[in-house]
């Protein structure tokens, strides 16, 4: 993670007028002003605490296209492509490398749903196929036949979330946008029905275009500029344990566990059938919207009530540019890990990787995912108001993505013709009456 008392590392005097800013330094908003920086635009990238300070440091650090929703898929194929030569491009060791990717299969369900996707990898031509349990076991070194089969993609990666997103930030300096931590937007800046630029608590600035990208904090930003955005959080555990045997290079995940090599010879461990939703305001407020994709995600889902975790999504429900914003009261979302859940990690360790049964852990985080109705991001232009773009809701998909949603952003901001397409992607869908069709929740 990344350490929100450590002394600020971006700190550029705010600009008068840019060409876009930049709401957010996660993955998401440091690879938007990646692209449209490479374009030639100059670019404020404003955030409240520090860069990549929530989930963009605490994720698992997957790279993968497996399992990925049918639209994603081109989004995170290119994204792939994209982290092969940034590390080259940004200059320092980002973690990434290309180790594989594998989902275990317990049952026969799991196997005919592993295959039902390799239609749409075929589609694709990824790399992606079926394993055996003896495959398995010779993939995963002290296995033991756990595991009835798998579905791997060789060509998948890994990176390391708390170096990665800084590192490319620094290149992004280096490039000419400005980057500044603890800057705060707190209102949209409107003249004549359009976004004309941000006032922060630093002051104001003009800009041509707006984009969102502040995960967690998207709802409620944008509920304050009179825009609603389903969107609700849950709370991901994550641990790390010191070295570790090398049983895997690569990511792998269980029904009811998921770890991954770690470039400093340890695991990261996370459950894959735990996360936890705190309600809140939202969770009755977005409630008809989230119960398809609650139905499906039950087992995995529990609920809690907030205390005060969540005293940062509440107080203020409007605020102006002249008010201290929530984003000052909480610079960074920092909420403790679950520590039911981290008993639980050592203890499927211990049954899952006998190999991996003495090994202790020596930190535990946790982050709060931001996610929507039906699992899939929303990136796209808001509707009603021009020159404002929102790209938030990854879901936990985003750290992999992050590159590739990067690009569609910029295209976006410039006009282009969008390389992919984005209709799944789209604001309206909420409002529409079309009916949401749920992405995969891993």
């Amino acid at each position: 993670m990344i350490d929100e008392h450590a002394p600020l590392a971006f700190c550029d005097v705010l600009p008068k007028q840019v060409d876009v800013v930049v709401i957010g330094g996660g993955i998401i908003g440091i690879s938007t002003a990646w692209f449209l920086v490479k374009n030639g635009l100059s670019v404020l990238v404003c955030e409240k605490g520090r860069i990549a300070g929530e989930q963009s440091s605490r994720n698992w650090g997957w790279v993968r296209q497996q399992g990925r929703d049918y639209a994603e898929l081109p989004i995170v194929m290119d994204s792939l492509t994209i982290w092969d030569g940034l590390m080259e491009e940004v200059g320092e060791d980002l973690g990434f490398t290309r180790k594989g990717v594998v989902y275990l299969g317990e049952t026969e369900t799991d196997l005919a749903e592993y295959e039902n996707w390799l239609d749409i990898a075929k589609q694709h031509q990824l790399d992606t196929r079926l394993l055996t349990s003896r495959e398995v076991d010779e993939l995963i070194v002290g296995s033991q036949g756990q595991w009835l089969g798998g579905l791997y993609t060789a060509s998948d990666g890994r990176a390391e979330p708390f170096q990665a997103v800084p590192a490319i930030a620094r290149a992004l300096q280096n490039k000419g946008c400005k980057i500044k931590e603890n800057c705060a937007v707190r209102v949209l800046d409107e003249k004549a029905g359009a976004v004309c630029g941000v006032v922060t608590e630093c002051g104001v600035v003009e800009a041509q275009a707006v984009v969102c990208a502040g995960g967690a904090w998207s709802s409620m930003f944008m509920r304050n500029a009179g825009v609603n955005l389903p969107q609700l959080t849950v709370r991901a555990t994550v641990a790390r344990t010191g070295n570790a045997p090398d049983i895997f290079q690569g990511n792998a995940a269980s029904a009811d566990l998921a770890f991954r090599r770690r470039e400093d010879g340890g695991y990261t461990i996370a459950l894959s059938d735990f996360a936890e939703h705190f309600l809140a305001l939202d969770s009755f407020r977005h409630f008809s919207k989230f119960l398809p994709s609650l139905r499906a995600s039950w087992g995995a889902t529990r609920f809690r009530f907030s205390g005060d975790l969540m005293k940062g999504f509440s107080g203020l429900i409007r605020w102006a540019g002249d008010t201290v914003s929530p984003f000052e009261r909480t610079r960074v979302l920092n909420p403790p890990p679950s520590e039911w859940a981290v008993r639980q990690m050592s203890k499927r360790l211990k049954k899952r990787l006998p190999r991996l049964s003495d090994v202790t852990f020596e930190e535990s985080w946790a982050g709060m995912i931001d996610t929507t109705p039906d699992f899939v991001p929303v990136m796209d232009e808001v509707p009603g108001k021009p020159n404002f773009y929102v790209a938030t809701g990854f879901s936990g998909h985003g750290f992999g993505i992050g590159p590739g949603a990067g690009r569609v952003m910029a295209d976006m901001v410039l006009g282009r013709p969008p390389a992919h397409e984005l209709e799944r992607f789209r604001f309206s869908r909420f409002t529409d009456g079309s009916r949401l069709v749920l992405g995969p929740v891993l």
